[in-house]
């Protein structure tokens, strides 16, 4: 069960390593992160504003800190976060909410990139940040993510990704860009599934998989295994068909994907309100044979690290619109806005929004501390 006992950040958070020398620490490491993580969820979204909430609500930290040498300034918070190694500080970050909030075991993992578009510096010619998430749909919860390397891309910061992940029976989903060889064997080393989508960027395994699946839909009607949905809503309706079929050897040959096993595919028809309808198939491989209805589930699923993980971070958070970009501060802010959406998802005795809940925490201590700490 998880602890009530706000203590259980500070038992996740002392061994973190303090990147600053001794000389320079008048504000303990756990000062720092508590009102940063608080400040977040609290609305905060620069440090000037960490350090504004903190100074706001000196007397309701002081129940939980040593806030001897006051609140850290703006430049501390900078300069800390931009130095703490984020791999380490997300690692904490994971064991802390684990600690204090009911985690199911994760069945569906999406995995996905995302640019923080205002971390670009046109003047030292300095990229954006581009990062790779896993998200656990079932728990709303962040579960890593990794920055990937300027001169590399999403295909080589996937596997890293998932190297430190616990996947041991869960369901992994990721677009075609993930759809490589390496990826898929790095899954089954790590103990998971995968349900990769296929494009014509792999003309090849496109065809093989899309003539495969051509052969599965001329069986009877009857013998196939498929689940539909029909949704309505922003003036159209759209029928979803989705079915599975064992994979047939042309499919790999050569054994070249491990494990593959099946093969998937989902046709959605969209009408609009003129009347104008369009198809558009999917197709996907499977290392696992599931039915049409979980693999419904997973691939639908895997659509919620956009809508409620990135398009929250953007609309409610305003991660574009950082401009943050120093060492790994814009990173390490990133983590603490995944996980303050992760604990306001799963706080539902408020039926608001996100900016709502944010707002309500900044104003109400005993919502705040609902959120923080599972009260």
């Amino acid at each position: 069960m998880p602890s009530e006992s706000p203590a259980t950040f500070h038992d996740h958070f002392g061994d973190l390593k303090d990147p600053r020398v001794q000389r320079t620490l008048h504000h303990p490491l756990i000062n720092i992160l508590f009102i940063a993580v608080c400040g977040v969820l609290s609305g905060a979204n620069s440090f000037a504003a960490i350090h504004e909430f903190g100074v706001d609500r000196l007397s309701w930290l002081t129940r939980f800190l040593d806030l001897t040498n006051g609140i850290p300034c703006e430049d501390t918070f900078r300069r800390v976060l931009a130095r703490l190694d984020p791999a380490a500080f997300e690692k904490a970050l994971l064991a802390w909410m684990q600690a204090v909030q009911e985690v199911a075991e994760s069945r569906l993992i999406a995995i996905d990139g995302k640019t923080l578009r205002g971390s670009y510096n046109r003047q030292d010619g300095k990229a954006a940040i581009h990062m790779v998430s896993a998200w656990a749909t079932e728990n709303k919860l962040s579960l890593g993510q990794l920055v990937v390397d300027e001169k590399s891309n999403e295909i080589t910061a996937i596997p890293a990704l998932l190297g430190v992940l616990e996947l041991s029976g869960a369901i992994v989903t990721i677009d075609a860009m993930g759809c490589q060889k390496e990826i898929a064997a790095k899954v089954r080393e790590r103990g998971g599934d995968y349900v990769l989508a296929v494009k014509q960027n792999q003309p090849t395994l496109y065809e093989q998989v899309r003539e495969a699946i051509d052969e599965g839909l001329e069986q009877d009607a009857g013998q196939i295994d498929e689940h539909c949905t029909d949704e309505k809503g922003h003036g159209r309706q759209e029928i979803r068909t989705y079915a599975v079929f064992p994979a047939p050897e042309g499919v790999d040959p050569e054994g070249l994907w491990q494990d593959l096993c099946a093969v998937g595919v989902t046709f959605s028809e969209r009408t609009d309100s003129r009347g104008r309808t369009s198809l558009e198939g999917r197709y996907y491989i499977l290392s696992r044979q599931i039915s049409a209805k979980e693999f419904a589930a997973a691939v639908r699923g895997h659509w919620s690290i956009e809508n409620q993980l990135h398009w929250q971070l953007d609309v409610s958070f305003r991660e574009d619109e950082s401009r943050v970009r120093t060492g790994h501060a814009a990173a390490n802010l990133s983590v603490i806005r995944r996980f303050a959406l992760g604990l306001l998802k799963r706080e539902t005795s408020c039926r608001r929004g996100i900016e709502t809940k944010r707002l309500k925490c900044a104003l109400s201590e005993e919502y705040r501390e609902k959120v923080l700490f599972n009260t």
